[in-house]
């Protein structure tokens, strides 16, 4: 039973409000070059250290492990949250006091604590993003791409806060061990599973897509004038100050929904799952019903598999190669966005505004992804491993139109890229839910997300760097012009018509899965 303030709205509320501030990974290049001249790292120190962030925030099978552990029955992802918050404070404070020279710590040590900050952001992502599959089962890609978007915005907004406040890079290291996990402790309560048989108004979930997307474009507004005019103080701060109550607008839709709901629930009016009233499916929409009232899993072979059991399955390796592929590549692109621009000829401010800009393309992706293959598969049956092929072959074209080397080809073919990245963050998880089950679905999807390191270590190191470092004149270190990355982008290209190809063949398999049995079961949801 949901009593007092603790209901899906609430735990919804706080969960987006901690994935706002649990993207410390993103702010990488804030505090790196304080790290690097106080401990005196020359580039290949740094890059091992930046390593073991990427290790650290994208390989959360631990997290998804104590996400599953539900002794009697009963998930808790205060748990979850309570050992991020743990591990934002171990990873970040003794790297500050290292910074700050009160606790010098050698090089593996640092890559240690980098890797500890980094594990948090996977304990606060898995324990939000499983709540509020948990919690909204029906609209599971929607309400993942709101927890991915708002993940995907909160290194811009941590940004804005250190510029508004004019924190020195060291001292930001400081903030990001206090701030995270001060939220995290502070809302942890309120994220915890409900029933999802009871019936919600469409119309508030809709109200968080419309406040995620109207922070994301206040944020793309912000960068933009930061980078194009000169900003006072006051004004930044006043920027700040509204972009502070936009990111604590969901508490009001919380307040309404739950005050519509007590109204609801004192006329007496019953609780379930929505149900769309289709009269043509009337007779499947029974069937699944009852498999949904009798508490069976909508999977495949009709079971809750674990992990060992998914990497048995045909299905969990053509998801992780075809996330290699995209989340590789585009990985890749975002690592080395600033030695592209400066080999076109871009000027620095040109492609910070790129870097800056990558998170608005990033976010529009993962939410877009989620709530237009929600929109698709209730209305069509359409399966999500479609829109992964659909969004690899854009991908495909991005990095075609920067291996041109045209006029604006780097910002045309970022955006196409940024978005169709994002897109992968929120589908995957999607997919993963709705083939292997909930059980264990926050262990599967961290295990699947490993992809993305992989992919962007071939690519990086195996294909960019290499051909890099093989354009670059005799002697320096710099290359200039076009070669530089033309072939390194036409392979990765290729790489993704390849991964299209691939995520193709698990929309074949399943596509009969996803119409006879997802899509039946999203037709059985009385819907106001």
């Amino acid at each position: 039973m949901d009593s007092g303030a603790r209901t899906r709205w609430s735990a919804l509320a706080a969960s987006a409000l901690i994935q706002c501030f649990a993207g410390s990974s993103y702010c990488f290049g804030i505090y790196s070059p304080a790290l690097k001249s106080s401990q005196g790292y020359d580039q290949s120190a740094l890059d091992a250290v930046a390593f073991f962030k990427d290790v650290g925030a994208n390989v959360g099978i631990l997290s998804g492990l104590l996400a599953a552990w539900a002794p009697g029955g009963l998930r808790r992802p205060w748990l979850v949250l309570l050992a991020g918050a743990a591990l934002c404070a171990a990873g970040y404070l003794p790297m500050w006091l290292a910074v700050a020279g009160v606790a010098p710590a050698p090089l593996p040590l640092v890559c240690f604590y980098m890797f500890l900050g980094a594990q948090a952001q996977t304990f606060l992502n898995t324990a939000d993003v499983v709540t509020a599959v948990e919690n909204f089962p029906d609209r599971r890609g929607t309400v993942i791409g709101i927890m991915k978007g708002f993940l995907g915005l909160s290194g811009a907004i941590l940004v804005q806060l250190q510029r508004t406040l004019c924190i020195d890079p060291g001292s930001f290291i400081l903030m990001l061990a206090i701030l995270p996990t001060a939220i995290t402790l502070l809302l942890m309560y309120f994220v915890d599973v409900h029933s999802a048989q009871r019936r919600y108004n469409k119309k508030f979930l809709d109200a968080f897509s419309l406040i995620a997307v109207t922070v994301a474009g206040y944020l793309m507004v912000a960068i933009i004038c930061d980078q194009v005019f000169v900003i006072s103080s006051a004004v930044q701060s006043v920027c700040f100050v509204i972009l502070l109550l936009l990111v604590m607008s969901p508490v009001a839709v919380v307040v309404k929904a739950q005050k519509t709901e007590s109204k609801q629930r004192s006329l007496g009016e019953r609780t379930g799952l929505l149900r769309e009233e289709t009269a043509e499916d009337s007779e499947n929409a029974s069937s699944s019903t009852a498999l949904v009232e009798s508490g069976q899993d909508m999977s495949p072979d009709k079971v809750n598999l674990n992990v060992v059991q998914a990497m048995c399955k045909l299905n969990f390796w053509l998801l992780f190669l075809a996330m290699a592929c995209g989340m590789g590549s585009g990985l890749t692109t975002v690592n080395n966005i600033s030695q592209i621009g400066g080999s076109l000829g871009y000027t620095s401010r040109e492609t910070g505004t790129l870097v800056s800009l990558w998170s608005i393309w990033n976010f529009s992706g993962r939410f877009g992804a989620g709530y237009i293959s929600d929109y698709f598969l209730r209305s069509q049956g359409v399966g999500r491993p479609f829109f992964i092929a659909s969004t690899l072959l854009v991908m495909s074209a991005g990095h075609a139109i920067i291996s041109s080397a045209l006029p604006a080809s780097l910002y045309i073919g970022s955006v196409l890229v940024g978005l169709c990245y994002g897109s992968q963050w929120a589908l995957m998880p999607s997919i993963t839910s709705e083939i292997f089950g909930l059980n264990h679905f926050g262990t599967i999807f961290n295990t699947v997300a490993v992809a993305s390191p992989i992919g962007s270590y071939i690519l990086s190191v195996r294909v960019v760097g290499y051909i890099y470092d093989k354009e670059s004149p005799q002697g320096e270190l710099a290359c200039t012009g076009k070669h530089c990355f033309t072939l390194s982008f036409v392979i990765m290209a290729c790489v993704c018509v390849f991964g299209s190809v691939v995520a193709s063949v698990l929309f074949i398999r399943t596509r009969k899965f996803y119409r006879w049995v997802i899509y039946v079961r999203l037709i059985s949801f009385v819907e106001k």
